[in-house]
């Protein structure tokens, strides 16, 4: 297997009640071309190590829970472990994840929006998708991953075990797209092969 590169775009996902089977709808058929994707989905403590374990058995990429100070390698999924607030940071045009203390945001800790506002370091070369989820956290991270040019998603209300996360998403004005799970996936793959 050839040495996984740093990865030149990123891709963050937030999710919460329903997450799981969505998330692995969407990255199971994923090449390991695919860039780096970082997830933040609410969770009980101590879970994210199992997810990510189960999760890994039916994927081409890598999925495994993120560590502090970890590059982002393209062909790997890192999940939200811990009680903690997970963020990505640029550095010499490397993407490194971090971890760190806070309040709870929305009512959870990791918060999708501490992920998603700091992904908007990225710009275009990021894609911030809110699936399935009750509440609204992540609907103020997307919106501030728009305004600094990302791609933006939300998961379709009907496909959704709960829709709160996405509609706030929208009422704020951080979705672009309103998309059925497969087609979140189409989206990408699209961006992955974009030069």
């Amino acid at each position: 297997m050839k040495k996984k590169q740093a990865s030149r775009r990123l891709i963050v996902i937030g999710a919460s009640v329903g997450g799981p089977a969505t998330i692995l709808s969407l990255i199971r058929e994923l090449p390991e071309s695919t860039p780096g994707i970082i997830i933040v989905q609410h969770l009980c403590k101590g879970f994210a190590a199992h997810m990510a374990d189960y999760l890994d058995t039916y994927c081409a990429m890598k999925v495994k829970e993120g560590r502090n100070g970890e590059m982002v390698l393209s062909g790997t999924v890192y999940l939200a472990g811990g009680d903690r607030h997970l963020k990505v940071v640029k550095r010499g045009g490397i993407y490194y994840l971090t971890y760190e203390d806070g309040a709870r945001i929305n009512g959870v800790r990791p918060a999708v929006d501490v992920l998603f506002s700091s992904a908007a370091c990225a710009g275009a070369d990021a894609m911030g998708i809110i699936l399935t989820g009750f509440g609204k956290d992540g609907a103020q991270g997307l919106l501030d991953m728009r305004r600094a040019g990302a791609y933006t998603i939300v998961q379709r209300a009907e496909s959704c075990a709960s829709s709160s996360m996405p509609t706030e998403a929208k009422k704020t004005g951080g979705a672009q797209m309103e998309l059925a799970p497969h087609k979140i996936t189409a989206c990408m793959v699209l961006f992955s092969e974009q030069p």
